[in-house]
């Protein structure tokens, strides 16, 4: 006999299948204003004033941010609230403090509470999900809390809050079909979190986007700084579990052996604009020493549960998961992959409401392929994608299920070859 749901089972089902849901369904569960957000925010008593916070989106990056400035926070000995999407394994995965994650029982209430609600305003699962978050921080008495935008800025859900500080980490193509075809368009939507006389850091520069955040900075009075143009960072080694920098400042060496508990080359541009946040922190008055940065930095994983990026799951042979899914992701990861002296073996699997051809033609020809799709009704059924990566000379086999195709990489491995898994976050979810 199965075993009964559990209460806190039965609010997911209810979330899951009663509720728009981009992370399944893609976009047709999108909500393109705030009016849904801003109606259960008013019913809950706008939560969202309650505490101080920091508003970050990108296309690249954001997340890894995110989790670097809570725990810098939480070093400070703040308490901290933390919200980030989507999840891997566990839904509370999205709404933690000082890295706990929100109790089963508060969603449980939350759910139940309102769903007189729910039926009238007609939320989607992200809107209420970030309803949740705001209220579980303000019960909580957070004293500040890392906002992570979902999808572009200006229409995000998120997008209600007034913080002390707006970060853009870095402009990639991902979710044309949202936020536009080129990388002006998608600036525009992300720029749209730059509030007046709030000051924003800009993660990374690029010709074709700086003009946007300039322009809407000064439309808006706010303060703008590029973390490129305050602070290089450049690994020294690059290990698969950790990371260790040097950091330059005008120039000269200001920090020798930053070391990272996070790893991934690419982790150096977010903690580049870590960095120059914390200038802005500091001078609103946070005080945050470089030695509480430099614990943060090295504890990120453990102060906030942070996973899914660069993360070793097995050795001999080397499994690696990493949840990058747009062009400017995989440019940075597949170039970084090391030489073992073995085969090169890629477990991917991608979403259907993407044009994956320019990614694709990044892949390496001469690895062995395991396509696979997650168990998500947004997934590329894994014959499309293996006939479509054949297109660009990349062989292999198909796998229906994502445990599956990383078994067979896995049994086909010698202890030198090293396995790859990625594509999408949902991939990445199964296996870690």
């Amino acid at each position: 006999m199965p075993a009964k749901p559990t209460e806190y089972q039965k609010t997911l089902d209810y979330l899951y299948s009663q509720l728009p849901m981009f992370q399944r369904e893609g976009g047709v569960a999108m909500k393109k204003d705030l009016r849904n957000i801003s109606e259960l925010c008013k019913y809950l008593g706008y939560p969202h004033t309650g505490y101080p916070s920091i508003h970050v989106a990108g296309t690249n990056g954001k997340g890894s941010v995110c989790h670097i400035l809570a725990s810098v926070l939480q070093q400070k000995g703040l308490k901290v609230g933390l919200y980030t999407s989507p999840h891997y394994k566990d839904f509370r995965e999205r709404v933690k403090i000082n890295g706990e994650l929100v109790t089963e029982e508060f969603v449980i209430d939350f759910v139940e509470g309102n769903k007189s609600l729910f039926e009238k305003v007609q939320p989607s699962f992200f809107e209420i999900t970030v309803a949740l978050a705001f209220k579980y921080f303000a019960e909580q008495e957070v004293d500040i809390a890392v906002i992570e935008t979902g999808l572009g800025g200006r229409l995000d859900s998120t997008n209600i809050i007034s913080p002390i500080m707006s970060i853009i980490t870095n402009i990639s193509k991902d979710h044309a079909q949202f936020l536009g075809e080129t990388l002006p368009e998608i600036a525009g939507e992300k720029a749209g979190i730059i509030k007046t006389d709030i000051p924003v850091v800009i993660g990374e520069r690029h010709p074709e986007t700086d003009p946007v955040f300039l322009e809407r900075a000064e439309d808006q009075g706010a303060s703008i700084i590029f973390a490129e143009d305050e602070y290089t960072v450049l690994p020294t080694i690059r290990a698969l579990t950790h990371s260790i920098f040097n950091v330059y400042k005008d120039k000269r060496l200001h920090t020798r052996d930053l070391e990272s508990d996070i790893a991934g080359h690419y982790q150096g541009k977010n903690v580049g604009t870590v960095m120059a946040s914390i200038d802005i922190l500091n001078r609103l008055g946070y005080s945050i020493s470089e030695s509480e940065f430099m614990n943060a930095l090295a504890s990120v994983k453990k102060s906030t549960r942070f996973m899914g990026r660069w993360q070793v799951l097995g050795l001999n042979p080397t499994v690696l998961a990493d949840s990058g899914h747009n062009i400017g992701a995989f440019q940075r990861t597949l170039s970084r992959i090391p030489k073992t002296g073995g085969k090169l073996r890629m477990v991917i699997g991608f979403v259907n409401d993407k044009d994956i051809s320019d990614i694709l033609s990044l892949f390496p020809k001469d690895a062995e392929y395991y396509f696979t799709q997650a168990n998500i009704p947004r997934a590329l059924p894994v014959e499309d994608l293996e006939k479509l990566a054949g297109e660009f000379g990349l062989k292999g086999k198909s796998y229906g299920r994502v445990k599956d195709a990383l078994g067979a990489a896995k049994g086909d491995s010698s202890r030198k070859d090293f396995v790859f898994v990625g594509g999408s976050t949902f991939v990445v979810a199964e296996v870690v």
